[in-house]
């Protein structure tokens, strides 16, 4: 039986019943924690860095988190690789799904634009190429290349605008990189016929059939890691995560192999709803160990003086998951050498031993 042959009456619900109350439990106290705290911004946009890391760990790929950060800040000290604009690509992609209304992502707008099919010049689509290793300015260069990198995607964009409107074919796909015999359009209407099918199940269950459907399925060649994140959408769309978007890619990552890997329909079920309980189990955990941080933090804020950046840095540390010197400097608006200070006095943990971009965070 194949995740498409799903016969909603045969359901494992023996199996199944413990696991979906705790996932469900687990997803319910995070969402209540996160909706009252006052580091729920700063945790979702700390959660897409680590999502987007643990997406690539599921597909057999290793990307540093501090390299994601300094990359999403055109900090980076090398040509990115392949793995790393891919990282990044999961970022955006989790970062446009949050900011978003809960039912886009599962539309048929919001389906083009995630696979990169919003049309020549759409800025919302978020699997279009990026810049060529080599063609990203490193972070040595001089001043006036900053904005190189902005003009050359504008002037893209122009570009592929002024072909759409002189009503130029879409590029065809190389076969090189694309299988010719790969229906990604019939795929994504037979997983997108699953998921219309387990609404009318709890939206747990529904998210893991969801996810084992589009792991089964394979909608799209070259975005397997779009599947946790449908999934997640589709829990904040059915209303089970109203504060947050689960980091689904950090419970399979915390399950077994054989788990993750099992060839039984129902065991595989399982398995999935115990990776968004896993999810929301690490959610919580570092909800918690973020929060205790910043408690410590807001101490040594006390008798500061009104004008001091010592709060704003407490801010902007737990929105990220590292910052540097520079980073602090641009949004505090000071010096490197005095957000050294303020690094020294707040007493957060160096991430890196390199001599340039030295990074801090919270962990």
């Amino acid at each position: 039986m194949t995740c498409i042959d799903w016969n909603w009456d045969t359901v494992p619900w023996r199996q199944i019943a413990g696991p979906l109350s705790r996932a469900d439990d687990l997803l319910s106290r995070l969402d209540d924690r996160l909706a009252k705290s006052p580091i729920k911004e700063g945790w979702i946009a700390r959660s897409h860095y680590y999502e987007a890391c643990d997406g690539m760990w599921i597909a057999g790929e290793l990307v540093h988190l501090e390299d994601l950060v300094l990359h999403n800040e055109r900090m980076d000290l090398r040509s990115p690789t392949h793995e790393l604009t891919k990282a990044h690509a999961i970022f955006r992609a989790r970062q446009r799904i949050a900011q978003e209304a809960p039912d886009w992502a599962l539309s048929s707008a919001g389906l083009a634009t995630l696979r990169g099919k919003g049309g020549f010049g759409s800025e919302s689509s978020v699997l279009t190429e990026e810049p060529d290793e080599g063609d990203e300015p490193l972070a040595d260069e001089d001043d006036q290349n900053d904005l190189s990198s902005e003009f050359a995607a504008l002037d893209a964009a122009m570009a592929r605008t002024q072909r759409l409107l002189a009503g130029e074919p879409l590029p065809e796909k190389s076969e090189l990189v694309y299988d010719p015999l790969w229906d990604e359009d019939r795929r994504l209407d037979e997983w997108r016929a699953v998921v219309r099918r387990a609404g009318e199940l709890p939206p747990t269950l529904a998210a893991a059939i969801a996810l084992d459907a589009w792991e089964r399925l394979q909608p799209l060649q070259h975005a397997m890691w779009l599947g946790p994140l449908l999934a997640a959408a589709l829990l904040r769309e059915k209303g089970r995560a109203k504060a947050h978007l689960p980091r689904i890619a950090a419970g399979i990552k915390a399950l077994p192999r054989e788990v993750r890997r099992a060839k039984d329909p129902a065991a595989r079920l399982v398995g999935r709803v115990e990776a968004i309980a896993a999810a929301a189990e690490k959610g919580i955990a570092d909800h918690d160990r973020w929060s205790l941080a910043r408690a410590g933090f807001q101490v040594k804020l006390e008798g500061r003086r009104s004008t001091s950046k010592l709060g704003e840095l407490v801010d902007f540390a737990m929105a990220r998951p590292l910052v540097t010197t520079s980073m602090i400097g641009k949004q505090l608006r000071i010096t490197p050498r005095a957000a050294q200070n303020l690094l020294a006095e707040l007493g957060l943990r160096e991430a890196t031993s390199r001599a340039r971009y030295r990074a801090w965070g919270v962990f």
